[in-house]
């Protein structure tokens, strides 16, 4: 019997995937309503995190984060010999101190963070996380791998999935705010949003972001395909149209002041990504 603690979005998506490919699932929720409604699937709906939990092989929490992992956890009250998966998007050290807490009381707890929607986890798709001890690893990844559309190992670095899934949510809202910032601009010199999308039916950026990385880690600066000044002089005429119409951008402001900062420092020559250079050594 497999125990799903947080049956919000994720979770549900979780628990109809383990409950088609034949598992008995139980389920709890601070909102007991949302477990309950999994019952039309098939799911035991439980009172209590404790009761949920209670003979389960193993546990998977999806959760909001650390105080609710560590609360939940604590009212679970799982025994020796019993699995914990935690999906929940946590602090490096949040899972650093729990792997060694439970491990103490006999209970293995391995963090596998995902890169999914609701969608993704009703139908096993998407990306799940995992890293730490080998063993261990080696021994839950068959039991994660039909959950997921791919399951990436991180090595044994206890926290390095906690690490990785912040980075990546990291890049994720950098992307919106520029799409934001961009959307804000275009309405700032009369382009309706609409038509500011049609930018990308021909221009793609993404394909890029390989090659700027690359020359980042490399330090690839002194041949710029963009010169740091010239990307900064851009950025001044975003700031005046969107100054002139009223409207405030929130990322654009960010990037200008590390660019001046860079700038200052003599690399107004250099390629502008020369304004990762304090971060790759």
């Amino acid at each position: 019997m497999i125990a799903v603690l947080g049956t919000g979005l994720l979770g549900s998506g979780f628990t109809r995937a383990l409950l088609r490919q034949g598992n008995a699932v139980h389920v709890w929720n601070r909102t007991a309503a949302r477990a309950q409604l999994l019952e039309a699937d098939g799911a035991r709906a439980f009172a209590s995190a404790a009761d949920a939990a209670r003979s389960a092989t193993r546990i998977h929490v999806v959760l909001s984060d650390d105080a609710a992992v560590d609360a939940v956890l604590a009212a679970a009250a799982p025994v020796a010999g019993q699995l914990v998966v935690d999906h929940s998007t946590t602090s490096t050290a949040g899972v650093i101190e729990r792997t060694d807490r439970w491990r103490a009381a006999g209970i293995t707890y391995l963090h596998a963070p995902v890169f999914m929607g609701p969608q993704n986890a009703n139908d096993s798709t998407g990306l799940m996380l995992v890293s730490g001890d080998r063993a261990t690893v080696a021994a839950v990844s068959p039991l994660l791998a039909p959950m997921t559309g791919k399951l990436v190992d991180l090595g044994k670095r206890v926290d390095a999935a906690a690490a990785f899934k912040l980075l990546g949510n990291l890049f994720l809202m950098a992307l919106t705010a520029g799409c934001a910032d961009m959307l804000a601009l275009a309405k700032a010199m009369g382009v309706p949003a609409a038509d500011a999308a049609t930018l990308f039916d021909h221009f793609n950026p993404g394909v890029t972001i390989g090659a700027r990385v690359k020359r980042m880690l490399d330090s690839a600066y002194e041949q710029p395909s963009w010169e740091l000044a010239m990307a900064r002089k851009d950025a001044r005429l975003m700031q005046h149209e969107a100054d002139h119409a009223g409207i405030a951008l929130a990322l654009l402001p960010a990037i200008a002041t590390r660019m001046d900062a860079v700038i200052a420092a003599g690399y107004g020559g250099h390629d502008w990504t020369v304004i990762a250079k304090d971060f790759v050594r």
